[in-house]
């Protein structure tokens, strides 16, 4: 099977997506772009007639790294269930790099395992023990940093700067975004994943690293 366009810099994000965590999303998409990746989730596409795990699967053959945090491991407030997506797309992005056939290029995955404590999954989902799990402690710029060594790490591209650089670009592109969105008659509080990506983009055209 032939390699995914952009599969070597695309990096897969599967996290929350509720409000509360919401300035976290923003910032590893940020980091991401400013590492030179590209940052994929499945809010990417909105097509109707597409089947959700479908669209998942496909994102992730196309992705060789994955960011997966698993902090919201408490119970929904209106539903008092807990909500699994995040371990499912970890066990998918982990199960196309484990079962992939030798050579095939899902066998190169890499993957960070997040959370807001270090210790805190062994509670809730024990099978990842061994697993080595990066606590981001709920702090913005402890999480830019990690996603920021991740990426560094792993690819040993030597363009990639320092997460204090990355997370000191970052406030300056949030405290210019309002306007920006204003330019555009675009909702700062009601960005879409893909309008978001837009603006990091178009903003460090303007302000290269």
């Amino acid at each position: 099977m032939a390699q995914p366009a952009n599969y070597l810099n695309n990096v897969f994000i599967n996290c929350p997506f509720d409000p509360p965590y919401h300035p976290m999303f923003e910032a590893i998409v940020f980091a991401i772009h400013d590492c030179g990746f590209i940052a994929r989730c499945a809010r990417e596409e909105d097509d109707g007639g597409d089947v959700r795990f479908q669209k998942l699967i496909r994102i992730i053959d196309n992705c060789k790294y994955g960011i997966h945090d698993l902090s919201k491991a408490d119970l929904d407030a209106g539903s008092g269930l807990a909500r699994f997506n995040m371990p499912l797309e970890l066990g998918l992005f982990m199960g196309a790099q484990r079962y992939s056939t030798k050579g095939h290029h899902n066998k190169d995955k890499k993957l960070l395992v997040l959370d807001q404590e270090k210790y805190r999954y062994q509670v809730f989902i024990s099978d990842l023990a061994g697993t080595d799990i990066s606590s981001h402690e709920n702090s913005i710029e402890v999480l830019i940093n990690k996603v920021r060594d991740f990426l560094f790490n792993n690819s040993r591209r030597k363009s990639i700067p320092s997460g204090t650089y990355i997370y000191d670009r970052f406030n300056t592109f949030i405290a210019a975004l309002p306007d920006y969105c204003a330019n555009l008659h675009w909702d700062r509080n009601n960005l879409s994943f893909i309008a978001y990506a837009i603006c990091v983009s178009e903003w460090m055209e303007i302000n290269p690293i």
